[in-house]
């Protein structure tokens, strides 16, 4: 499109430098001289602003147009991201309500607080987008399609058909000033001539007037174009600066939440020994019976599972070494706080408060059991 108007502008030129040389031509000397011609400094002067001006705001128009366009494009998008996110947040919170977790309710409580932030970030996205739209795209393109750009521009190309009238009267003019040197005498042909120049004078004076008119308008247009399209600019920033500084805040709450739960777990005291606590009973105290024997892959329903949630090093042969995320059979538990069972093949003893009763495991986890 660019190169198409460049080369219609230059087209224009030429033609209007053919005229020129026409009326030239036609003036030459003799009655009238070169009074017919209407392209003098001043007009022309109009004409190029004029010109610049028309050229100046449809440009605008055009990048009016493009913010437009790109402003609904990123609602679009940014409201399905709402959608997304606002699932997430659903089923976060969803998972810490309804989390059976029998270990503790650390994660719930971190899922609660994710889905809570997320919410709060999806809400300040939509008011975003809202901002967008109401405070960017819609007065630029209530510009784009308003009355004063139409009317000026219209303006505009009634004062570019009445310069190519008077151009085309004053060629009109010189051909009857020719005629009338022609045919001294000839009234007929003198009162042609004069209805031809009074007709050029009227359309000149009127050119000039329209042009002034439609300069004034352009002009005014392309000054509300500029600040509009601005300060439309300015509120689009600003909005997208506020967004991005509340979600930061609701980020930075969160990370100081999570954190501060993450510490606390880590800081959580293991269950000490007590210095006076016996040594576990050799087995022949507990029931004579040596506890490595298999009972033949059946389930005694006084023994349960357990999941080791303190690391525990072994001091004797006869007590097991533990670490955290182990799954222990216990099938004994004596009143000074040792428990007897088997883990990974071995049985002996270890720290009953080392481990956590789980009902239920996953079958890959019993099987390292044995």
């Amino acid at each position: 499109m660019e190169a198409i108007r460049k080369q219609a502008t230059k087209l224009r030129e030429q033609v209007a430098r053919q005229q020129q040389a026409v009326l030239k031509q036609f003036g030459a000397g003799g009655y009238g001289g070169s009074d017919g011609l209407v392209t003098d400094e001043a007009e022309l002067q109009q004409h190029q602003k004029l010109e610049k001006l028309y050229i100046s705001t449809r440009a605008g128009k055009h990048y009016q147009r493009d913010i437009v366009r790109g402003v609904e494009g990123y609602i679009v998008t940014g409201s399905k991201q709402v959608e997304i996110g606002t699932k997430f947040s659903e089923d976060s919170r969803k998972y810490g309500a309804e989390n059976t977790c029998t270990s503790g309710s650390t994660l719930s409580r971190a899922a609660l607080n994710y889905g809570r932030a997320r919410a709060q970030m999806e809400k300040e996205r939509g008011n975003l987008l809202k901002a967008l739209g109401t405070q960017v795209a819609e007065p630029l393109r209530a510009m784009v399609m308003g009355a004063p750009l139409e009317d000026a521009r219209h303006l505009a190309q009634r004062y570019d058909r009445m310069r190519q009238e008077a151009e085309a009267q004053a060629i009109e003019v010189l051909k009857r000033q020719a005629k009338v040197r022609e045919t001294p005498g000839n009234s007929e042909s003198v009162m042609k001539l004069e209805a031809a120049e009074s007709k050029l004078q009227d359309l000149k004076s009127n050119m000039a007037i329209l042009g002034k008119e439609a300069a004034a308008s352009m002009a005014a247009v392309e000054t509300q174009q500029q600040r509009l399209t601005l300060q439309r600019l300015i509120a689009m920033v600003e909005a997208e600066r506020t967004y991005h500084q509340r979600v930061l805040q609701i980020l930075d709450q969160l990370e100081g939440e999570m954190i501060s739960e993450r510490q606390r777990i880590e800081a959580a005291p293991s269950p000490s020994m007590d210095n006076t606590m016996p040594p576990p009973p050799s087995y022949e105290e507990v029931n004579g019976i040596y506890a490595s024997q298999s009972n033949n892959g059946t389930t005694d329903s006084l023994y349960f599972l357990g999941e080791v949630v303190h690391p525990y090093q072994g001091e004797s042969d006869v007590e097991l070494t533990l670490s955290v995320g182990d799954y222990v059979v216990v099938r004994k538990v004596t009143n000074n706080g040792w428990a007897e069972g088997e883990c990974k093949g071995k049985a002996g003893w270890f720290p009953f408060g080392y481990i956590e009763r789980r009902e239920r495991v996953l079958a890959s986890k019993v099987a390292d059991v044995f």
